[in-house]
């Protein structure tokens, strides 16, 4: 038999296309508008279950910021201590709260804080800050000449909670008077922030507690159905991000702003 030779065929890959130069341009211009200053491109979205689910979840952020953060600004929490500290600037009704708390516990020694008062240009003398303004009226409402302090501050422009906390804490150095803890009292939703700058201030070696005189122009439970729960809480939860974010200060800045020192006075 004869041998029938038959060509091998060889297995080919199958073969795309090719693209030329100027085609593969084509295509992009058909992404493009604008001589090529807009591109369109495949990207991913929220579909309308994405959408309902991240509404929902900023609508549960709001509900729980209307509910928790004045009762988070507004904080009290009491520690042992018989030295009770009042900011001079609060209103008549925390004066009030102050007299009755001093009256309520086992305090023997009351300071008040506080810097020039509101509208003064500079500082003129300690006489004309919150601490003297609110001595003065404790001692309207009863409080004993021999039971008060007042511990003026000369800073007048910012940091003025962190100054009279300042203050507070060089008068006990220079009246060698040991003291490890005390009780701050304040109006509401100033509280925390007070808290944690007389904390800033004073040290570790000084445990600082914390009182919150509630508002009686508007229910706390309630604050957003008033303008000025809203105008307040607003004001106070920014103060309050501001002194635990961006709030650092410095040893070389107090002693120049307060110009050789912080007096106190003896009422």
């Amino acid at each position: 038999m004869r041998a029938q030779n038959r060509p091998v065929q060889s297995k080919r890959s199958p073969t795309w296309p090719a693209l030329s130069v100027g085609e593969n341009h084509s295509l992009d211009s058909e992404h493009q508008k604008l001589w090529g200053t807009i591109t369109r491109r495949e990207r991913w979205g929220l579909s309308g279950r994405g959408w309902s689910m991240a509404a929902v979840m900023v609508l549960s952020v709001a509900v729980l910021f209307l509910w928790r953060v004045h009762p988070f600004l507004a904080v009290t929490h009491r520690v042992d201590t018989n030295v009770l500290v009042v900011e001079g600037w609060i209103h008549e009704y925390a004066i009030r709260a102050a007299l009755n708390e001093f009256e309520g516990d086992s305090y023997q020694r009351v300071f008040t804080t506080g810097g020039p008062v509101e509208g003064a240009e500079r500082y003129i003398n300690d006489y004309q800050t919150s601490a003297s303004v609110g001595a003065e009226r404790l001692k309207k409402y009863g409080l004993p000449d021999e039971s008060l302090q007042m511990v003026p501050s000369r800073v007048m422009d910012r940091d003025r909670t962190y100054a009279s906390a300042v203050a507070l804490r060089k008068w006990f150095q220079e009246h060698n008077m040991p003291v490890h803890s005390i009780n701050v009292l304040t109006e509401a939703l100033h509280a925390r922030r007070t808290c944690f700058l007389f904390q800033k201030a004073l040290g570790k070696n000084i445990k600082v507690g914390i009182i919150a005189v509630p508002n009686p122009g508007y229910d706390p439970k309630h604050w957003w159905r008033y303008s000025q729960g809203v105008k307040d809480v607003f004001t106070e939860w920014i103060a309050y991000l501001y002194a635990r974010l961006l709030f650092y200060p410095s040893d070389s800045s107090r002693a120049e702003k307060t110009r050789g020192g912080l007096a106190a006075s003896k009422l």
